[in-house]
């Protein structure tokens, strides 16, 4: 074995220039597979990022301006929703968890307690908004049925809030405190985290009718929200456009109103969204097989260069005796080291490249924890070396059959 591994170097550094070339070509391939992967997850992973906080099935509805005339209502209505219409859109089929939203004056309060003060985002909403934001409760509660039905003066805090106005506390004694939101004292019955980042942690939820009833909404709705369970993109878009219509019936407002309501259906965009990564990671592939098969073609035309230069050596080894099958044998392991070398020489490097970007490139909208597809690229490897066996083989087993006498003249 130790004869043949010898004969395998001595062969392959007899001829470095060819040697080289023919390493590199694969070891590109392989190294270009593995950073077009690593990439493509990364940018899969930060397109991911964006919808972290909010659920991929959720529908939300904000109010417009109608453009139509209907029943004798004049065009360039100003739609606004009400309590009743979150009713409405309850018993409908489909909806999941339903939600509102009031938003007070500026959208922002002022909440204090004893001196430390600071503005910061009010939500007021109903309790099924926790599926809407996927909001982590870490402490105490979310809103219930019974702060809304009672009108009570609680509120749950986001981290950064609290962390602020109730520095150096544990989380246990911040629950059951009173803040003072916008002139009126709240309880604080839980504390919440969010993974979409400090803007999302730096707001508070109160119920939607204690904060109508604080600032004088009376029964004003901004926004409803709701998720659709596992619904298609057809049946959601058909959901929306059911609730839509009942919305606009209890508001006198024409069925086919383009503007009366904007409708953004989350799960149409992530679902597209995963076209866009099929896509992505289809021309990923093709990119990566072409550069593969590239370094296949460079190893099978080198292979046949490498025979026509030992046509005298394999006619004097066949002279001496040599079978046909241990000539072959010589060429292809030729082959296959350089192309099982190269290919993992390739794989390292795109593996390391990848985790370069990963160390150093800081997390974007564009790239976020790019991810080297490892498994993937040895496989490609593995067939990378058995298709350089095969581009050896060809020319290695014309060259055995020519006759040794015809061999050596021809040299």
């Amino acid at each position: 074995m130790s004869d043949l591994l010898r004969e395998l170097v001595e062969d392959v550094v007899r001829h470095p220039l060819r040697s080289t070339l023919t390493a590199l070509s694969v070891a590109w391939g392989t190294f270009m597979l593995v950073v077009l992967l690593g990439l493509g997850t990364g940018l899969q992973n930060s397109v991911r990022w964006q919808f972290r906080d909010d659920a991929t099935n959720s529908i939300w509805i904000y109010d417009g301006e109608t453009s139509l005339p209907y029943q004798g209502h004049r065009v360039g209505r100003e739609v606004q929703f009400v309590e009743a219409d979150i009713g409405r859109v309850e018993s409908l089929p489909g909806v999941e968890h339903l939600t509102g939203r009031f938003y007070p004056p500026g959208r922002r309060a002022l909440l204090k307690v004893g001196d430390r003060a600071s503005a910061y985002g009010v939500r007021s909403v109903h309790p099924d908004h926790v599926y809407l934001e996927n909001t982590l409760v870490v402490a105490g509660r979310f809103l219930n049925p019974l702060d809304l039905s009672d009108k009570r003066k609680v509120v749950v805090l986001g981290r950064e809030v609290a962390d602020f106005l109730f520095r150096g506390q544990r989380d246990e004694q911040v629950l059951g405190q009173w803040v003072d939101l916008a002139g009126t004292p709240f309880r604080v019955v839980g504390l919440f985290e969010d993974e979409g980042g400090d803007g999302e942690v730096s707001i508070v939820y109160i119920p939607i009718t204690t904060a109508r009833t604080v600032f004088r909404g009376g029964d004003r709705v901004h926004q409803i929200m709701f998720t659709v369970g596992d619904a298609s993109v057809e049946e959601a878009n058909q959901i929306a456009s059911v609730v839509t219509r009942q919305v606009a019936q209890s508001h006198q407002i024409h069925p086919d109103d383009p503007t009366a309501f904007r409708v953004r259906n989350y799960l149409e965009q992530f679902q597209q969204l995963q076209g866009v990564f099929l896509m992505l990671e289809l021309f990923t592939w093709v990119v990566g097989i072409g550069t593969v098969l590239a370094g296949v073609v460079g190893v099978g035309n080198i292979m046949l260069v490498s025979v026509q230069e030992r046509t005298a050596e394999i006619g004097l080894r066949k002279a001496l005796g040599a079978t046909p099958g241990r000539i072959v044998a010589g060429v292809v392991r030729e082959a296959v080291l350089l192309t099982a070398v190269a290919g993992y020489t390739g794989v390292v490097a795109g593996v390391a490249a990848v985790e370069a970007i990963r160390t150093w490139v800081p997390d974007n909208d564009y790239l976020r924890n790019p991810e080297p597809e490892v498994g993937v690229a040895l496989v490609a490897m593995g067939l990378l070396v058995l298709a350089g066996a095969v581009a050896g083989f060809v020319p290695a087993w014309r060259a055995a059959t020519v006759d040794p006498i015809t061999a050596l003249r021809d040299a």
